[in-house]
């Protein structure tokens, strides 16, 4: 194991197959908008959608009569809608933290996918728990090791650059450990084995993801679209609770979120300086309902 000047950690990782060394290199490269500049309000970087009501003020313009007012009108704007977009996004890591359970300073969490590090950081400020992310993105885990630097959190928080399906961590060694919307691009079987294998007996795992509705039949177009957008693999609702259920993590909560991301995909589209394309898409989804986003809550027995 090595350690690197940002706290990072890093151990040999297993040979990796061809398409997890395309997802390492998809956010290796990945410098989008919509994950930086909401990040850079207050430090917190997530990688996931945001959930609650809109405050719709954000789009009013500026009056201006000038040039230079109607470009200052349109940055003020921007800005409004970022810290928007950003707060909705905070609202879900902190509905997720709140489900973790009765955690203490003492105790361990895992964030499996951890991206740039955000929501480890949710955990530790709201329990004063040790906290580690888990990313196979090299130049994730560095700048979320940074970050925690920066932060002075260090000592508590780390980031480790590791494949989440083997992370070499000690069995029972975790009091909680989660997801957020980075179970799409793993098998589901091997995911909660490992989960189960990391927490302590009574432990909590969560995870909050976008499904593809069971009862809608196949997986939609606009699933489809979605997979191709982020080279993912989105799986149906039910695998979810039979994969649990082989793995030993009971559901003690189940809650739907479609409708309340739907004014977050809302708000974005009409975000011209962060809008990616796949907006539309998303929307279209939850709509048909081909998609589900689902926050799930279950006890490792």
């Amino acid at each position: 194991m090595t350690i690197t000047d940002a706290g990072t950690t890093t151990a040999p990782v297993p040979t990796q197959s061809t398409y997890q060394n395309r997802v390492a290199e998809y956010w290796n490269a990945e410098e989008n908008p919509v994950n930086l500049e909401l990040g850079k309000i207050d430090d917190l970087y997530h990688h996931h959608y945001g959930v609650g009501d809109v405050d719709w003020s954000v789009l009013d313009a500026d009056d201006g009569t000038g040039l230079d007012d109607v470009e200052a009108g349109l940055a003020r704007r921007r800005e409004r809608v970022t810290a928007e977009l950003h707060r909705l996004e905070q609202a879900q890591a902190d509905l997720l933290a709140r489900w973790l359970g009765a955690l203490s300073p003492t105790d361990r969490v895992f964030d499996a996918g951890c991206g740039r590090g955000g929501g480890a950081v949710v955990a530790h400020l709201r329990y004063g728990c040790h906290a580690d992310g888990v990313t196979i993105s090299r130049k994730q885990a560095d700048f979320a090791g940074e970050q925690a630097r920066r932060g002075g959190i260090d000592d508590k928080v780390h980031y480790h650059e590791r494949d989440m399906l083997d992370t070499g961590s000690p069995s029972g060694s975790y009091a909680a450990s989660w997801n957020n919307e980075s179970t799409m691009y793993v098998e589901l079987d091997l995911l909660f084995a490992e989960h189960a294998r990391l927490l302590r007996r009574g432990g909590r795992y969560v995870t909050i993801t976008g499904c593809y509705n069971d009862a809608y039949g196949r997986a939609s177009r606009e699933v489809s679209l979605i997979n191709a957008h982020y080279i993912c693999d989105i799986h149906p609702r039910s695998e979810y609770f039979r994969a649990m259920a082989r793995n030993r993590l009971v559901p003690v909560h189940v809650q739907d979120l479609t409708a309340d991301t739907v004014p977050y995909w809302e708000l974005r589209k009409q975000a011209d300086h962060l809008v990616t394309g796949i907006e539309d898409t998303f929307l279209a989804a939850c709509e048909n309902d081909s998609f589900q986003y689902l926050l799930i809550a279950a006890d490792r027995v």
